[in-house]
């Protein structure tokens, strides 16, 4: 049943709203204390922090939706504090972590990192970034992702810097990326690979693992993240299914 606008205006709904996107806004704090563990050259807890950073983002939007934020507190514009947000935790803090932990040669990371900022800017400022039917144009910038299997997989940094131009490069590319929790074409299954690789991963950067259970964690985390990327493939062979609207509140990358 819709709440009548007596109750939308009430204190109690109003106070929810704020509080939701001060929730939201603990984004950039969680961006610091990564930056701060960065600083310390303490990885595995950079990345813990960088995860929690996208459980904020992955749950933010449902208590957005539930609040009613742009009916209770539309002095905010939830959409652009969670892109500010994510630019910080899945950009910024990422591209310090791979300059810092020298995942790239140490005379060329300035310049890559330059190139991280300029692509990810793109995407972010870009007002197609997703299609109605919710897949991203292009690599969506998710740096986090990109840095963690750098760390992971040590290829070493001159492989590292060509990855990282790989990216750069897909950012500007006509092809998809799906997003899990927004894209209605696989029904409960993109969701649940989704939550799969954020369980994989989660676990992987617990320490003390036996090496065969750290080496099937990483196997789980990077074979579920490769059929993620193959559902955007698809999209980009196929073409659209049908459209679906957009959401306008907090949750740009995640619901």
């Amino acid at each position: 049943m819709d709440e009548s606008p007596a109750s939308q205006r009430s204190p109690a709904g109003i106070a929810a709203a704020w509080l939701v996107h001060a929730f939201t806004a603990t984004g950039a704090v969680i961006a610091i204390l990564a930056l701060m563990a960065i600083d310390r050259g303490d990885w595995r807890l950079a990345f813990l922090w960088l995860g929690v950073a996208l459980v904020v983002d992955g749950i933010d939007g449902s208590f957005a939706r539930w609040a009613r934020v742009k009916e209770r507190a539309p002095r905010i514009d939830g959409t652009v504090l969670d892109l500010v947000i994510d630019y910080l935790n899945y950009v910024f803090v990422p591209t310090a972590l791979i300059w810092k932990a020298e995942l790239v040669p140490a005379g060329s990371a300035w310049w890559l990192a330059a190139l991280i900022q300029l692509a990810s800017l793109y995407v972010f400022a870009r007002a197609d970034m997703k299609t109605e039917d919710h897949y991203f144009r292009g690599f969506p910038g998710l740096w986090n992702v990109v840095a963690l299997y750098l760390f992971a997989v040590q290829p070493g940094p001159g492989a590292g810097a060509a990855i990282v131009l790989v990216f750069v490069l897909l950012s500007f590319a006509p092809i998809h990326f799906v997003h899990p929790f927004r894209v209605r074409d696989y029904g409960f299954w993109s969701p649940a690979l989704a939550t799969f690789w954020a369980a994989a991963t989660g676990a992987m950067l617990w320490p003390d693992w036996p090496a065969a259970v750290e080496r099937g964690l990483f196997l789980a985390s990077a074979a579920s993240a490769i059929l993620l990327v193959l559902l955007g493939l698809v999209r980009t062979l196929r073409g659209p299914r049908g459209t679906v609207g957009t959401d306008g509140e907090h949750g740009t990358f995640l619901p």
